[in-house]
C-alpha cells in the first residue's frame, strides 16, 4: 500500500508540472499569435 501512495503522489507531481509547462506554453503562444495580429 504504501508503494501505491508512493507512485500516486509522483505521478500527480508530474502532472502539475506538464500542466503548468503546457500552460505557459499556450499562454506564450497565444500573446505570440495575439502580437502578430496587432501588427
Amino acid at each position: 500500500m504504501l508503494e501505491y501512495a508512493l507512485i500516486l503522489s509522483l505521478v500527480v507531481v508530474i502532472l502539475i508540472l506538464v500542466v503548468m509547462v503546457l500552460g505557459n506554453t499556450v499562454k506564450n503562444l497565444y500573446s505570440n499569435i495575439a502580437a502578430a495580429a496587432q501588427h
